[in-house]
This record gives C-alpha cells, structure tokens and sequence, in this order.
C-alpha cells in the first residue's frame, strides 16, 4: 500500500534511532514535514540533513514538559503545524524490580507513561488545529507479562489505557487517537538486552509466535504509516499480535499464569545474574539514562 504523506507535519519522538528513526525516513520518502525530536542531538541533526529541506529536529526529554513545549514551538515555526504526532519515545531497563534502584523502575514507567502524557499535553492545541491524529506507542506487553519487564509492562499497559479513554475526551475536537502494539522489534533497544542476556534471547526462542517472533524496523515503520493514513485505532506489528490482544483473559488468568511461573524459580535469577554482571542498568546504547548500577 502506498500511504500518501504528502504535506503532512509529523512530529516523532525517539526519533534519534530505531523506530522512529526508521519512521522518520520513510514518513518524508512520502511527502510529509517531519520534527526529529529526541535526546541524542548530534544523530537528529545528522538524519534531518539526509532528509533535505523541509524537516527539522529538536532535543527534547519527553520527561521534561518545558523542553517539550520548545520543540512543539520550534516544529510550528519550522514546518507550520502539527497533522500527527507519533509518542514513540520510550526505555527499557536492565534487571528485576528486586535487583534495580527504584529510581531506574521510576524512570522507566515516566519516560514510557508520563512521557507519552506529556507529548500528548504538549502537542494537543497544534493538533486540534488541524484535526489531526495521535498515535501512542504502546506494546505487546500491554497485553502479556514476563520476568525481567514489570516496568515496562506496566507503563505500555498504562498507555494503552490512557489512549482508550482519551479517543473518547478529544473526539469531538476531531482528533484521532491510536495506539500501537508491536512485539519485538529489531532495534538497539532489543539488540542491547540480547547482548546482556542469554537467558533472554533463549526465552524468546522458546515463546511461541508471534511472542517469540523479531520483526524489522521497516517492517514497523510502514505499518505505523499505514495506520497514520488510515487514522487507526489499533496498529498491530506482526498482524498476529491482534490474536494476542484478544487472547488476553486467558493470558491473564491463573492458567496463563502456570507455564511462566514453571520457568520462573529457575529462570529469573539467572537473568538477574547475567545483568549484574554488566554493571549496567540501562543498554549500552540508552540516551540519557544512568546505565551504571548503584
């Protein structure tokens, strides 16, 4: 499908790699303005020179409402508007709630979830403007749990909510709200916990699809377009993890409890083990995090 862009600004957070990065290019390859923005400066100004005139980036921590509101300012008077914005920005830590500082779960669930709240307060006024579209990076993980990824878990299902109920409080104002789910994902973000844990890359092998399956961030990245153009409610990457989605009573119940917690005695502290031993909290290629453990 060829999703017509042409004109459209869209404003992307996390947009430095990965994802957006990735949604960036191809977002522009189909007409639209896109606002770089992230917290790795040096790799926004370098993707917005690739992609040539009528684009621009700003360093901004979603965490970080008044650094938000400047690069909301810094699209308008760049680009003249927002059509869309993509909350994309977004952090995974490396350990079990026992093994981690409770400042590094706290930062995980305010970058994943404050920060998605914050982008959307930020941008909402210039979107309305033009009857636009938002779409909330969620996950897979909204809908299953697994050791190692209570932070996480918890944030994505918390934006997931957050954007049921904000569909119905910003329809009558004309805008779209979408939530994506998306398993896992070829990025550093993914790369970066494979690298730090055997126990982990052999525990997606085990899972069956789509749990298991690893997907390219092109792949993503056009199934993020399509749905843009489409004004969807629901973007699914893989297709399959809408069954997953649907599956989630059972998924959540005490029968999908017992095949993770027959694993779980064994499993667990040989995850917590493989992540001490790298000293770090966060993946090596983390923007801004304070990788080292205290």
């Amino acid at each position: 499908m060829t999703t017509d862009l042409t004109g459209k600004v869209l404003f992307i957070t996390g947009a430095a790699r990965g994802i957006g990065e990735e949604t960036a290019r191809r977002a522009a390859a189909r007409g639209a303005h896109v606002a770089a923005v992230g917290m790795e400066p040096e790799r926004l100004e370098k993707l917005v020179t690739e992609l040539g005139p009528g684009h621009c980036w700003a360093e901004c921590d979603v965490t970080d409402q008044a650094s938000l509101e400047v690069a909301v300012a810094t699209t308008v008077r760049a680009l003249g508007g927002i059509d869309v914005v993509i909350a994309n920005a977004g952090i995974a830590n490396h350990g079990t709630v026992a093994e981690s500082p409770a400042d590094v779960i706290a930062r995980v669930m305010e970058v994943n979830l404050i920060g998605v709240s914050r982008t959307v307060s930020a941008t909402v006024a210039e979107v309305e403007k033009r009857q636009g579209y938002l779409l909330l990076v969620s996950s897979l993980a909204a809908f299953t749990a697994l050791p190692g990824m209570a932070a996480y878990c918890g944030a994505k299902a918390g934006v997931e909510n957050y954007g049921n109920a904000l569909r119905f409080e910003l329809a009558h104002r004309g805008i779209g709200v979408g939530t994506a789910h998306m398993g896992w994902i070829d990025t550093d973000l993914v790369r970066d916990v494979k690298a730090d844990s055997s126990t982990f890359e052999e525990t997606l092998k085990r899972l069956p699809y789509p749990l298991g399956a690893l997907t390219s961030v092109e792949d993503c990245a056009n199934a993020f377009l399509e749905g843009i153009a489409r004004r969807k409610r629901r973007i699914f990457v893989p297709k399959a993890v809408a069954l997953v989605a649907a599956a989630r009573p059972i998924t959540f119940s005490w029968i999908g409890d017992l095949p993770v917690l027959a694993q779980a005695k064994q499993m667990v502290p040989r995850l917590e083990e493989q992540f001490r031993k790298t000293g770090r909290t966060f993946g090596a290629t983390s923007a801004g995090m304070g990788k080292t453990r205290t």
